[in-house]
């Protein structure tokens, strides 16, 4: 079945021909079937006029266009149908190829079109069959006209609205489809941008660390072993820590089902002392005051808010210079908590000015995703401010005012 329609839809021509050598066929056929006797209705043979044979023939060649112009087409068999109308006697069923042209345009075009050309062949069609015609107005062959006119155009609008229903169904699947496979790609985007960011920040973090202490051990080497020793502990434990994170952020990529899938949680505020701890072992003089109460934070933003610390401190130490301290503080206020890292450093590298390097741009975008605020920029008289003010509780419409 789906093959023979396919086929169909391939060659619409030869199905339009089809359809009209049996249409011819149907016409000839009850062409010479005698409805009216001398005593009533009776079925017998009669020989038709060869009027009617042309008009029947000229109606079926007309449907083999019917698709490119069906209006054309109705106008050719309407006409073909009002002269057997008017001339036949006994009339053959011209009209039925007016039927055939009839659905053909009300399948192919809106209802109010349909509507006004489906009354006006069905109004031209029995009124003058009715008016001018051999037969009495009320004889069956004029009803039935009416009839197979009105059936004609409902039939073909049936099938136009079937038509759009089906094209509409099939044009929502593609459009979710579509949506679907956005939202996939989307989202993708958003994970490896989540993950390459997650990535700078433990490796700008910690890298900078083992670079720090790797240059002291190496100017202290020869006269004070000790502190050189302490220094390349302190680049064990940083390489060390690099690695744990890193093996944390990049088994996010492995399958769900993979049993060496990391567990541990993400770092945050609750680990800000051990942060700030690891600068001041490289030589960063570090202050830290809280007072956010110790109240616990959802994991994204806790997470972002250590991340915002650790990059901010990281710049400090790469920019600001060896003498530089730096302060941080974490305030709740309200339904948000406030992060500022502040240093007294000279800065001035392009990595440490607004909107450089891919540091500061972590920051923005992690404070853009909860829909937060990130002020970076100098401070007068030196130094730099990181400030960034991220949401704790989800936003509630305004109470309504019920007074009167």
């Amino acid at each position: 079945m789906t093959r023979a329609r396919c086929r169909a839809r391939a060659h619409p021509f030869a199905l339009d021909a089809a359809l009209a050598a049996g249409v011819l066929v149907c016409m000839v056929a009850g062409s010479f079937v005698e409805p009216h006797g001398p005593e009533g209705v009776r079925w017998g043979l009669r020989t038709p006029d060869p009027l009617s044979l042309v008009l029947m023939a000229l109606g079926a060649t007309a449907l083999v266009l019917r698709r490119r112009a069906p209006r054309t087409v109705l106008a050719l068999a309407g006409g073909a149908s009002v002269v057997e109308s008017v001339t036949g006697d006994p009339r053959a069923p011209v009209a039925m190829c007016a039927v055939v042209a009839l659905y053909t345009v009300a399948s192919t075009t809106d209802r109010p079109t349909t509507w006004r050309i489906g009354l006006l062949t069905m109004t031209v069609l029995t009124g003058v069959a009715m008016a001018v015609g051999p037969l009495p107005w009320y004889a069956q062959e004029n009803l039935a006209i009416f009839a197979w006119t009105g059936i004609g155009a409902t039939a073909g609008d049936a099938v136009r609205s079937r038509r759009a229903f089906v094209q509409a169904i099939r044009e929502r699947a593609e459009r979710a489809e579509r949506t679907r496979e956005e939202e996939a790609r989307r989202r993708v985007a958003e994970e490896r941008l989540r993950i390459a960011r997650d990535l700078h920040d433990v490796v700008a973090h910690h890298i900078a660390l083992v670079n720090v202490q790797a240059g002291v051990a190496a100017h202290v080497m020869d006269k004070r072993p000790d502190q050189a020793k302490e220094a390349l502990a302190h680049v064990r434990e940083a390489s060390r820590s690099a690695l744990g994170e890193l093996r944390a952020t990049v088994g996010l990529l492995r399958q769900s089902g993979d049993p060496e899938a990391p567990t541990e949680p993400a770092p945050g505020l609750d680990r800000l002392d051990e942060l700030a701890g690891t600068f001041r072992s490289a030589g960063l003089r570090v202050e830290v005051a809280r007072g956010d109460e110790g109240a616990g934070l959802p994991a994204a933003v806790d997470l972002a808010a250590y991340r915002i610390v650790q990059e901010a401190l990281t710049n400090v130490r790469k920019h600001a210079g060896a003498d530089a301290r730096a302060e941080v503080s974490v305030v709740r206020v309200g339904p948000h908590i406030e992060i500022t890292v502040l240093d007294d450093g000279a800065g001035g590298d392009l990595d440490h000015a607004p909107g450089g390097g891919h540091g500061l741009l972590g920051m923005r975008e992690r404070v853009t995703a909860l829909r937060g605020t990130l002020t970076t920029g100098p401070r007068y008289g030196g130094g730099f401010r990181v400030h960034a003010i991220l949401p704790v509780e989800p936003r509630t419409s305004a109470p309504q005012d019920n007074s009167p």
